[in-house]
């Protein structure tokens, strides 16, 4: 299976849009799809929480009409357009809860919503929220302090500021993620905030001037001390907590001797057999399908044992049930 393949089975990757970047200074390409019967307006409130219909199954998205009754000050973001609509993001900040219950429709955090909505519309409301959360934290430039206006659509910032006029743009910081092998067992890590028996692959921001591959070997070796050489890409993952890209690798370790470093409570070895029996007896917890994480761990299984996750995996919840 080549990456592209694998990416598109990450939650938050099957987004099929035409963003349109070409046309986002296009004021007159952008009225027309504002206008359109067909267009739909996403919204999001301050939280990062969507909109979405009563039973939690899609998103609640607006028409047109509906934007300028409900909406009518906030200034959409073009996302970009599929064979059946434009698509925009809106946020709101005011009486939330009413806004939702005059339209049949409730609130959605995007994790939820991760495996909750169909492909399109969870990524497509990572899109929305990665681009918005931007939006409210370029409110002023960086450089000299002034306040920035926004152009291209939502997607580009402008410092108003007479002797500086810098121009800013969405961010998103790479991260990688690996699931490291040595012969028939892979590496796992524990942060020391996770209860006893739950598990996942290390991880790592990449640094400036670094390939990925470098930081590959690097987070292994400064989170559990293990030497790692070959690696390679596995798939990638948007992953808007706030403005992250995961990219993940698979890697091999030349040296398996583990020394936890400061950020991991613990690390170490799973054979096969391992994981079966944990995952048996529910002693083993692993990152949900939202996470690339889980899709590391079922490549690994699947290569090296020819078992499927999805045959083993338990229900233990990677996280408590939010009250």
């Amino acid at each position: 299976m080549v990456a592209s393949v694998r990416s598109r089975a990450n939650v938050f990757a099957a987004l099929a849009l035409d963003r349109a970047g070409e046309f986002r200074d296009d004021d007159a390409f952008i009225g027309l799809h504002r206008a359109a019967e067909t267009t739909r307006f996403l919204v999001l409130r301050a939280d990062g929480r969507a909109l979405v219909d009563e039973a939690r199954r899609s998103l609640r998205a607006l028409t047109e009409a509906e934007r300028a009754e409900r909406v009518p000050l906030a200034v959409p973001t073009f996302l970009g357009r599929n064979e059946h609509a434009a698509w925009f993001a809106v946020g709101v900040e005011a009486d939330e809860d009413a806004f939702a219950q005059s339209l049949g429709a409730r609130w959605m955090d995007l994790r939820s919503a991760g495996l909750a909505l169909p492909a399109f519309d969870a990524g497509l409301f990572a899109y929305a929220r990665g681009v918005l959360f931007w939006q409210t934290r370029v409110r002023f430039c960086g450089a000299c302090g002034s306040p920035t206006v926004l152009l291209s659509s939502g997607h580009r910032a402008r410092c108003t500021g007479a002797a500086c006029g810098l121009e800013h743009f969405p961010r998103t910081d790479p991260a990688i993620i690996v699931i490291v092998g040595w012969r028939d067992a892979c590496l796992l890590g524990r942060q020391p905030s996770w209860p006893q028996g739950r598990w996942s692959t290390l991880a790592g921001f990449v640094e400036p001037g670094e390939t990925l591959e470098d930081a590959v070997r690097r987070e292994v070796h400064e989170e559990a001390g293990v030497t790692v050489d070959e690696c390679d890409y596995h798939s990638s993952q948007p992953w808007p907590f706030p403005s992250s890209l995961m990219l993940g690798f698979t890697a091999r370790a030349t040296d398996p001797a583990i020394k936890v470093g400061a950020e991991l409570a613990e690390a170490r070895w799973f054979e096969v057999d391992d994981i079966v029996r944990g995952l048996a007896d529910k002693s083993f917890v692993l990152p949900p399908p939202l996470s690339v994480s889980h899709r590391l761990i079922e490549h690994w299984l699947r290569e090296t044992a020819g078992l499927e996750l999805s045959a083993l995996a338990n229900d233990e919840p990677w996280l408590a049930p939010r009250r």
